[in-house]
Order: C-alpha cells, then structure tokens, then sequence
C-alpha cells in the first residue's frame, strides 16, 4: 500500500490529508487505518512520529456521525499543550467532514460541545464534575500517550474515565514505551484489543538487526525550520560538500528551500553540484543521484522530519557520511526505538554553544549521568510549551541555576543541596529511595509490609510504589518520612540490608536512576 486510497479512506478525508502534505500512509498507519476503521479496540505500541494521530483521527471522523451538543470521542493525552496542539492538527482535516474539534484549557469555543474533545484526564475530570461536561454518549475513546501520561499524573484517572465509553465502543491506547501499568490497564478496560505491532516484535524477540552507524538527533522548537540554518552551517563547516535534506512533501520542501536560500544557502535537487544543499522527499530518486557520481561528494543527510518507520529512517539516512535528525521532544521516544530496531546508535547533538562546556567537572558528571537515564522521555513533554519561548540553552541554565541555588537564594555546593532538599512525590507525598528492587525479587507488597511494619507507620500512609530493577521509589506521607528512613534504614527485606532515604532521582533534586518498572502500592509526524 502506498497511498491513503489504498486504505478506502472516503474521497474527502483523502483530500483533505492532500491538502496537507501527506500523500503517503506511514507503516503504523497502514497496519492501525483498516483495523481501527472496522471498530477493533487497539493497543499500539508507538507515539508521536509514527503517525498515531491520523491513523485514530481518520477513522474517528469516518466513523463518528458530527452532531455537536456533546463528545462523540474523547482523546486523553498528557499535557494541556499537546491537547492543543494535536486539536488544531486534527481541526484542519475535520473540516472537511464537518466535525468539531477542541481541547480543554485552551483558547477553544465551548469545547464541551464539540465532536472530538482534547484534553488531560484530570482536566475532563474537573470539568465533569465541576463545569457541566457530559460524556454520555462517548462512542470512542483513545487514550494518546499513556506511558507520559502514567509519569505526570498516573493511569487513576484514566482508568475512571473508561467507564464513560457506551458498551460497544471504541477503545485505542497509545504508549511509546509500553509499560507494565499500561498493559494491565488495557487488559482491565480494553476487551480483544489488536496490538500492533504485534508482541514478538515489541517484546524483542526478533532477530537482533545488523549494526547501521550512528544517527545523531536535535531537539528543537515547534518551528523545525529555524533549526535548520545553524545545523546546515555547521555540516558545511565540516566535511559535508553537500547536505542533503529530506521534507515529508514537495510543498514543504520547497518552503524550506525558500527560507534556507533568504538566509544564504542555495538549495537545489539532489545532484545539484551548484547547491550546497539538496531537497529531497522520495529518498529512492536521491540515492540515484548520488549513484550517478563517479567520484561521490561527501553528503550529510538531515531528517527535517522524523521516519516514521525503519524502512524510511534506513533509505534516507544509509548512504554513509553523518546523518542527523531533528526532533520535537514529543518525538523522542519513537525515534530511539526506531533506531534501536533499524540497528542504529544515537547520539543526541547537542545545540551550538552549549553551556554544559563551561560548567566544572562535578556538575557536568552528574548532568551526564541524568542525561543517560532510560526513564527522561515523558520529561520532554514538560520542557515542549516552554521550548516556544525559550531556547534549550536557556533551559539548561535555568535548570542549573535550580541545581546550585538554595531555597533561601544563596548558593551552595551542590552536595550540601542534596542533602537539603527533600524529595516531592505526586498529590503532596514526599518519595523515598529503597535500595532493594526487582533483582532481588522484591515486590511491592513485600515493601508495604517491611516498611510499614519496621516503622510502626499505618499503611494508609504509604502511596504508590515503583519497583525497579535496582531499586524503588515508595510515597510516604510527608509527616511520617523521617520516622519510615530512621526506623527501616539499615534494616533486612528480603535477605539485604536495605537504604532507605529521600529520593534524589526526580522531580529537580540531582538524579542516577535507572528507567522505571512500575507497580502500583494503592489502587508527530501526526
């Protein structure tokens, strides 16, 4: 399949996605299109950069009559911005259908009363019981992102709001990666889900892929574009005699020529000896090009926009010389797990100038060491509003500034800070470390009745607990803390003296954890 027709899309959806620049269907697309388009529940195991949207918003708005007054599909996704953000996409097919689109906690004309409703599961909670939003009637339900979702504010809520979905509907989640959590809230609230991929790829069971390279990433702003000067630049000033620059569609490609050749950077198709930049959106025709060289120019390749599958990740960036992509950090997540299975190394790029290079060795350490924890990318989702007003420079030193400044103001090494500072869980809770984890065959409720028994503390005092392969993370009530480390601190679980102190690994306190298994203590491309 090659194009959207051949999925039977109807003609105005189809011409309305034309309309926008995609002409062709991802991978994820033409696997998820025709079973979602039947009605199946679906469990999909990827996230902004396979296509998630298109391939739901297609067949929410071939299968969902428009009649306005209430929801007719609801998408929970983690943050207000990326309810926002992924309304306006949707909105701009929708109109071709005549259905409503909007999102709540944005600048949207009573979202309540639109077709497909955006937003974050505790916003459509407070909104239900608070502001008159009525979700009888709910014929779909998707649930975008659950793994980001499960980091900021837990699967609770979203776990409550499938009840609201009439007997028969639809039921979608998406979570890149797929967790624990997440899959045992799929197997209570979504009945014969189809996963997809399917579970040996997913689960690594396939044969390990051959050794690629290395693909470096960039993550920048919404505007991918603005990136691209100081990328190009850079490529050029090494040994890059071309750059060869891959869009989604010719309309875009040629927008991105026009604003590359204002800034001084003459752009051409590839095998343009004249331009030093190379337009491309079918990586096939380019890699002709390239063939017909007897002698062939050293060429960098660039991905304006995320592969969204292997297929394209390895036409486009397998012809050698140094390949980046440029990423938005919703993006991340499925571009470290398309790599990994097209067998690439990544390697994140860091922007001009960076401020890590002047900081001393101690700080730079321990920023490296965050830097390389598996469990960062729900994290992006916080940065991704703020990344439109400031640059990733900017963050970085407001970041540190957080790390080196005490709550009074002044500063103070940063060891004495990590012992000042006390960790905050969710809902108020204060989290503690637990030197004890999956290795050594630790549970949660194993936890519960150590530290609830060594301290004399009521388990209704304890929140959730994540049991990792290391270690765990444990929520106590903030008044019980000191009493739960000071009591249980050195004591035996499980055959092992265990550690117990305030957690150091989230939230703005220094990290060096790994990524986490979680259990629970208390029950774009588009």
């Amino acid at each position: 399949m090659q194009s959207f027709e051949d999925l039977e899309l109807p003609s105005e959806l189809i011409e309305a996605l034309s309309a926008e620049g995609f002409e062709e269907p991802t991978e994820f697309q033409r696997m998820a299109i025709p079973v979602l388009r039947r009605g199946n529940n679906l469990l999909g195991a990827a996230g902004p950069g396979a296509g998630t949207l298109l391939a739901y918003g297609t067949a929410i708005l071939e299968r969902v009559e428009p009649q306005g007054g209430r929801p007719s599909a609801l998408v929970l996704v983690p943050t207000a911005q990326s309810a926002t953000g992924l309304a306006e996409s949707l909105a701009r097919i929708a109109t071709s259908t005549g259905h409503t689109v909007g999102a709540l906690d944005g600048a949207w004309l009573l979202p309540e009363r639109c077709d497909v409703l955006f937003a974050t599961p505790d916003s459509v909670k407070a909104a239900v019981d608070g502001s008159g939003l009525t979700l009888e009637g709910v014929q779909s339900l998707v649930v975008d992102g659950a793994s980001a979702i499960e980091t900021i504010s837990g699967l609770d809520a979203v776990s409550a709001l499938f009840e609201y979905v009439e007997a028969g509907g639809q039921r979608i989640v998406l979570s890149q990666p797929l967790t624990d959590s997440t899959k045992a809230m799929v197997t209570q609230h979504v009945s014969k889900a189809v996963r997809m991929p399917p579970a040996p790829a997913i689960e690594g069971t396939a044969t390990k892929p051959p050794e690629r390279g290395e693909l470096r990433f960039r993550i920048t702003g919404e505007d991918k574009v603005e990136a691209l000067v100081s990328l190009v630049a850079e490529l050029l000033d090494d040994d890059a005699r071309h750059v060869l620059l891959f869009c989604r569609s010719e309309d875009r490609a040629a927008d991105v020529g026009d604003f590359l050749t204002l800034h001084g950077f003459m752009a051409g198709p590839p095998g343009d000896e004249e331009a030093p930049v190379w337009l491309a959106v079918d990586a096939l025709p380019a890699r002709e090009a390239l063939n017909q060289f007897a002698d062939p120019p050293v060429v960098a390749t660039v991905s304006l926009d995320c592969p969204a599958d292997m297929d394209t990740m390895d036409r486009r960036h397998g012809v050698g010389g140094q390949a980046t992509v440029l990423l938005l950090p919703r993006e991340v997540p499925h571009f470290r797990d398309t790599a990994r299975r097209t067998g690439y190394r990544v390697r994140p790029l860091p922007p001009p100038e960076s401020i890590v290079e002047d900081r001393i060795g101690e700080l730079r350490d321990r920023l490296e060491k965050a830097a390389t924890r598996e469990d960062l990318a729900p994290l992006y989702l916080i940065l991704e509003p703020l990344l439109e007003r400031f640059s990733p420079q900017e963050l970085a030193a407001a970041a540190l500034s957080m790390i080196v400044t005490t709550p009074t103001g002044g500063s103070a090494p940063p060891s004495t800070i990590a012992r000042a500072e006390k960790a905050t869980g969710t809902d108020g809770w204060t989290r503690l470390f637990v030197s004890i984890g999956e290795m050594e065959g630790v549970k949660a409720s194993d936890l519960l009745g150590a530290l609830a028994g060594e301290s004399d503390v009521d388990g209704s005092s304890f929140g959730k607990i994540e049991v990792r392969d290391t270690y765990s993370l444990v929520e106590v009530r903030p008044s019980e803390a000191e009493k739960v480390i000071k009591t249980v601190n050195g004591s035996s679980i499980r055959g092992r003296s265990a550690r117990v102190d305030y957690d150091r690994g989230s939230g703005t306190k220094p990290g060096h954890h790994r990524a986490p298994r979680t259990h629970r203590g208390r029950e774009e491309r588009k």
